[in-house]
């Protein structure tokens, strides 16, 4: 028997809405430690990793490991049916082929309950080692967003170059050219502070259209962090609270691609 209690369905919510855009289907592989994701976009470009540790629910009760495959589609269908500040149950039978999404308005005054069908999904898992990286920047997420969506008026691929004096976001296309830079600063809400620690001077190139997906995980967090190395995938991590964290992986375009 599975079971878990999650006092912000909204949570879950943003975390969907951020995500089914790229992939139609995946597994909640659910364990005694916390419930986690992997999937590859329909392009096998991106990489989707979700980790929500156990100690982030209210409760949380699983006897023994089992993967829930769901629709992303359909489920961010039944969670825009759940009020902004309603308790989220999830509950699942071993051997069972349904998932029950249970929401519960703050006053306990109005209780829906869902069941969707759990779908055969091929489970992959990716070994994801935790890498040193020559560049890890910590940013406002609405100023990532805010990047992306004024670069990607101008051109498809975005040349992110990363010092000590700050980082670079440049494009360019037929129409022109455009680069923002973003500097470290210090004073002020540290969750709203931008760092960059660089170990030396990189530049990589990555495909705008996905980074600007991945922007779309900027309610789940105040603070991005993207972290890059030459010749392995970006990260772009987004924080979930005290639940556990979303995070993005992108491989860098060839230069001669």
């Amino acid at each position: 028997m599975f079971e878990a209690r999650l006092l912000k369905a909204n949570l879950l919510k943003k975390i969907l809405e951020s995500i089914s855009t790229l992939v139609e289907t995946a597994n909640f592989d659910c364990s005694p430690s916390g419930i986690s994701l992997q999937a590859m976009d329909a392009s096998h470009v991106t990489l989707i990793n979700l980790i929500l540790r156990n100690d982030g629910f209210e409760s949380y009760n699983c006897d023994r490991s089992l993967s829930l495959g769901l629709s992303l589609v359909s489920l961010a269908k039944i969670l825009k049916c759940a009020g902004n500040d309603d308790v989220l149950t999830l509950k699942a039978r071993d051997e069972a082929d349904t998932v029950t999404f249970v929401f519960e308005s703050p006053k306990n005054d109005r209780i829906s309950d869902f069941e969707i069908k759990l779908l055969e999904i091929k489970n992959e898992q990716y070994g994801i080692r935790d890498s040193d990286h020559t560049a890890v920047i910590k940013m406002p997420s609405a100023e990532l967003q805010r990047i992306c969506r004024d670069l990607s008026i101008i051109g498809e691929i975005v040349t992110i170059s990363a010092d000590k004096q700050g980082v670079k976001f440049s494009v360019s296309g037929d129409s022109g050219s455009g680069n923002i830079t973003v500097r470290p600063t210090s004073d002020g809400d540290a969750e709203l502070a931008t760092s960059v620690d660089v170990k030396e001077p990189i530049v990589l190139n990555f495909a705008l259209k996905f980074l600007t997906h991945f922007t779309k995980a900027t309610p789940l967090s105040p603070s991005v962090k993207i972290s890059m190395s030459d010749g392995v995938p970006v990260v772009v991590e987004y924080k979930i609270e005290d639940l556990g964290y979303l995070s993005f992986f992108l491989a860098p375009k060839l230069s001669d691609e």
